[in-house]
């Protein structure tokens, strides 16, 4: 028979033996919850990064010209966002002579359905560089007026970036050029961004200070 002492003294032994694995298994299992949780954090960490698209969304109107801009209401940045290209622009004061052309082509319709487009936008001001015989023989012109104002729309979103030197098709046929960089941008060399980057619901508006003119 195994005396009582030695029985507790192999019990101690196993014990011993046992604790130290029970501890390790415990260990491992711990590390391995903590392993998944630092994997899931940092796939959740990386899901919350932004993509191109939504950091080029969050970009801002820049330029001189933005000043002019009311700061609240249809007409403010945030209330052109909402409308589609035709009908933000119709809420802006400054290019009130330039939804009036686009009223008398019978554009607004084309312009307000159109998607993912950027207009290049004359201001009042580009628009009293014209001289008022010139002006007024082109609103009077159908066609030439909407060769003109067609002129004016490239058939995709471009961001800042894409103008830093750029050739791109228009509705009108013909291709426009955008060279610059930075706040700073010229369109045919002739015209400058006085306000880029304006979201409106279906497009990126520019604010240029010139009338684009194609090539005829």
């Amino acid at each position: 028979m195994m005396s009582n002492r030695f029985r507790r003294s192999a019990i101690a032994a196993v014990a011993a033996l046992t604790l130290p694995l029970a501890l390790t298994a415990c260990g491992s299992d711990d590390d391995d919850k903590k392993s998944d949780s630092s994997s899931s954090e940092q796939k959740e960490q990386k899901s919350e990064e932004p993509t191109e698209d939504a950091q080029q969304a969050g970009a801002k109107p820049f330029g001189p010209g933005c000043a002019s801009v009311p700061e609240s209401g249809k007409g403010s940045f945030d209330g052109m966002a909402k409308d589609p290209v035709a009908t933000a622009a119709s809420n802006n004061p400054e290019l009130s002579t330039l939804v009036t052309a686009v009223k008398k082509a019978g554009l607004v319709d084309t312009l307000n359905n159109a998607e993912n487009i950027t207009v290049f936008a004359p201001t009042n001001a580009a628009f009293e560089k014209i001289p008022e015989k010139d002006l007024n023989a082109v609103l009077s012109d159908k066609k030439m007026l909407t060769d003109v104002l067609t002129y004016h729309v490239v058939g995709k979103k471009l961001a800042p970036k894409d103008l830093e030197s750029g050739t791109y098709p228009t509705l009108q046929k013909s291709d426009l050029k955008t060279a610059g960089s930075g706040e700073e941008y010229k369109v045919n060399d002739n015209s400058t961004v006085v306000c880029g980057n304006v979201p409106t619901a279906n497009a990126t508006v520019y604010l240029v200070d010139t009338v684009l003119m194609p090539e005829k």
